[in-house]
C-alpha cells in the first residue's frame, strides 16, 4: 500500500507558526488544488496538503493494481498515521466529512476544524431535504465506468455554477485536474459511496473542537440550510459565508477565505 503524498508549505513568517494546518481536498481532486491558498496561509502557519488514497501522487504506482474500496474511517486512519503531533484540519466538500470524522475518531490529534463547502449528509433523505438527490450520484457512478474524465469535468462545472468568477475558476480547475496523473477509478467509486452513504448528523453534538463552517453564498451543491444546520448542531461551531462564492471559495475568493481562516485560527490564542 502506497504512503500518502503530502505537500508541505513551510511557515515563512517570523516567530512560531503554531499548530500545523492540514488541507484535505474534495472528491476526484488532489492536494495541488490548494497550492495558491496554501502558500498564502504559510505566512502564518506550517501548512500541509494531502493527496487522498488513489488521488494525485497517492497511488500504488502500479497501473494494474487498483486501490481497494475505502471507507471514511479507513481514509481517516491512513491520514492520521502520517502525523505525530496535533493538527488543525481543513476539509473541502468530501474532505470536510473526512476532517469531521477524524476529529471524532482521533480527538486528541485535532485541535480545530474548518469545514469548507461541506455537509453532514450529501444526499436527500425523507428527513433531510437540503441535499442532492441520490439519483445524481448514481448517475455519476454509472458515467464513471463509461468516461470518468468527462464525469469529473462535469462535476467541476456543477461546483463552479453561480460563482462570480465561474469561468476563470472552472478553467483553472480543469487545467489542474490531471496535473498529478489520473485518479484511480476504485478510489473515485469509493468516494461516491461515501458521499451517498455517510450521514454524520447524529454525531455532530459529539464534536468538541472549535469548528468553522465556511460556505459559499452561491453554492448550488450544498444549500445554505445544510451549512446552517451543520454549524448549529456543533457544540463549538460557527458559520461564515463568502458572498459571491460557489463551491470552491478558496479558489474564487482567496483573500476572504484566508482572512476568515486566520481569524478563526487565532481566536483561541491569547
Amino acid at each position: 500500500m502506497a504512503v500518502l503524498h503530502v505537500d508541505h508549505y513551510a511557515y515563512s513568517g517570523e516567530g512560531e507558526g503554531g499548530t500545523p494546518l492540514l488541507l484535505i481536498h474534495g472528491w476526484g481532486m488532489h492536494g495541488g488544488m490548494w497550492e495558491s491558498v496554501a502558500k498564502q496561509l504559510a505566512r502564518n502557519f506550517d501548512v500541509y496538503a494531502a493527496d487522498l488514497p488513489g488521488h494525485g501522487y497517492s497511488k500504488t504506482g502500479k497501473k494494474d493494481e487498483p486501490v481497494s474500496p475505502l471507507t471514511l474511517d479507513a481514509i481517516v486512519d491512513r491520514l492520521s498515521v502520517q502525523f505525530d503531533g496535533p493538527l488543525n484540519v481543513c476539509g473541502w466538500s468530501l474532505g470536510g466529512q473526512v476532517a469531521l470524522r477524524w476529529a471524532l475518531r482521533h480527538p486528541q490529534q485535532v485541535e480545530r476544524l474548518v469545514l469548507v463547502a461541506s455537509t453532514p449528509c450529501f444526499v436527500r433523505l425523507d428527513d433531510w431535504r437540503f441535499a442532492l438527490s441520490v439519483e445524481i450520484l448514481e448517475e455519476f457512478a454509472v458515467n464513471l465506468q463509461q468516461n470518468y474524465a468527462q464525469t469529473l469535468k462535469r462535476f467541476l462545472s456543477l461546483q463552479m455554477r453561480g460563482s462570480e468568477q465561474e469561468r476563470e475558476v472552472l478553467a483553472l480547475l480543469r487545467d489542474d485536474l490531471f496535473s498529478r496523473g489520473e485518479p484511480d477509478l476504485g478510489a473515485l467509486q469509493s468516494g461516491l459511496n461515501i458521499l451517498r452513504d455517510s450521514d454524520l448528523r447524529g454525531v455532530l453534538p459529539e464534536v468538541g473542537q472549535p469548528v468553522l463552517v465556511l460556505a459559499g453564498e452561491r453554492d448550488t451543491l450544498i444549500p445554505h440550510q445544510a451549512t446552517k444546520y451543520f454549524a448549529e448542531r456543533l457544540a463549538n461551531g460557527r458559520l461564515a459565508t463568502i458572498k459571491g462564492a460557489a463551491h470552491a471559495p478558496f479558489l474564487s475568493h482567496p483573500d476572504e477565505f484566508g482572512g476568515l481562516m486566520l481569524e478563526f485560527m487565532r481566536a483561541g490564542k491569547a
